[in-house]
């Protein structure tokens, strides 16, 4: 059934992150336990030894986000910030006293092929799943769960109906609350008052942002000077709406866009002499691992996201330091989104009680109640609390590009 929206974000942003991460009382390490296992292309797995071991006696956990292709940056850091995640609950006694086995399905940012990865994994046996990682896959393989009523909990999918229906929650915010909480942000702390704005209107998460924004930038005494969109067929060239933005002295650039396309923005206002301030959100996340792209041209840029490597709280320097340990890079927000995830499961199938010789309809409908009933302590917010409707309830902060890495602001 359908369900009703989450109200809009609270306006306070919060700069520091929890200094441990505990739910209904439990505590963990942070240090990695196991190296991820891979299969072929379009799959990887982690389990611990112990996990293997005990068979029937173990959760089965599934993932699935693009591992390859053009946004394989999300979903790799999805599939290892659970890892991590799941390692460490395992090292420390698992779920319930349980292990966890843990199986990631590339779908490439394709819907087709992400249906095809949920069925693989109900062949494999899973019993949750931690994903998917993009709207559009995560759209069509909800509606896959939710006949099977198996528990789904996206970590990044932004779009409102990836949380449609009543087996499906979110650790980010959704789209519309994204777009909200941006012109909040740019209002309250006068950063602009003539805004433009560059979106693809093919793509739901852009879409679901940019008009959210223009509802609301009225409220915060934001004029919306120039208004421009391209699509899916045309996202390599940005010199019309870049110039029209200029033309409307727009004093910063709003972009619900994704990296890539943001590279390719802020070089071309570079090539015109086009130098406003430029604002996005989540999607930006990944903008400084572009290929041959001049890092430079993103300093100063702002963007919206729940997690910051640089914080200074004990949790975020434990789960960066193990990152960079086991994958030798430092973590983007998407993968605390998954690190958080699965402690959520992990509060939730505790305080439900659930075993793993539940089916997965059974568990689902113990962790629909108990999720609304955990109280979270993690690195994308402090007391994360989760309605019915899947929606999370924490406060959102921005970060700045400073000398190459994502600040604090």
């Amino acid at each position: 059934m359908k369900k009703s929206m989450k109200k809009l974000l609270s306006l306070g942003m919060a700069i520091a992150l929890a200094a441990s991460l505990t739910a209904c009382g439990g505590s963990k390490t942070s240090e990695p336990t196991t190296a991820a296992g891979a299969e072929s292309k379009a799959a990887s797995g982690d389990t611990t030894e112990a996990a293997k071991a005990s068979g029937e006696g173990s959760f089965k956990i599934g993932g699935i986000g693009p591992i390859t292709g053009s946004t394989a940056i999300y979903g790799q850091a999805v599939m290892r910030g659970a890892e991590l995640a799941i390692n460490e609950i395992n090292a420390n006694g698992g779920i319930g006293g349980a292990q966890i086995e843990y199986n990631f399905q590339d779908d490439e940012n394709d819907t087709e092929k992400a249906v095809n990865a949920y069925n693989t994994l109900k062949d494999w046996g899973m019993q949750m799943l931690v994903g998917t990682v993009t709207s559009a896959p995560c759209i069509a393989v909800g509606a896959e769960s939710s006949n099977d009523n198996m528990f789904q909990l996206t970590p990044s999918g932004s779009a409102v109906d990836c949380a449609k229906f009543d087996n499906q929650f979110r650790v980010c915010f959704s789209d519309p609350n994204q777009g909200a909480a941006s012109a909040q942000y740019i209002g309250e702390n006068k950063l602009a008052t003539k805004v433009a704005i560059i979106y693809d209107s093919s793509d739901v998460y852009s879409s679901g942002i940019h008009d959210k924004f223009i509802s609301e930038a009225a409220n915060q005494g934001i004029e919306v000077v120039s208004d421009e969109a391209f699509t899916a067929d045309n996202n390599t060239n940005f010199s019309v709406q870049l110039q029209k933005a200029q033309d409307s002295a727009a004093e910063l650039v709003f972009l619900p866009i994704y990296y890539s396309q943001a590279a390719l923005i802020l070089a071309q206002a570079k090539q015109m002499g086009y130098e406003p301030q430029f604002f996005g959100c989540d999607g930006l996340d990944g903008l400084l691992t572009v290929e041959n792209f001049d890092t430079s041209l993103a300093e100063n840029v702002m963007l919206l996201t729940p997690f910051a490597a640089d914080a200074q709280d004990e949790l975020t320097q434990k789960f960066v330091a193990a990152f960079k340990e086991k994958y030798g890079e430092t973590p983007n927000q998407f993968a605390a989104d998954a690190y958080d995830a699965v402690y959520a499961i992990k509060a939730a199938a505790e305080k439900a009680g659930i075993t793993p010789d539940m089916d997965a309809s059974a568990i689902c409908d113990a962790l629909k109640t108990s999720m609304t009933e955990i109280t979270l302590n993690g690195l994308t917010g402090e007391n994360m609390k989760w309605s019915a409707d899947g929606e999370p309830d924490k406060a959102p902060k921005a970060v700045k590009i400073v000398n190459g890495v994502y600040t604090a602001m």
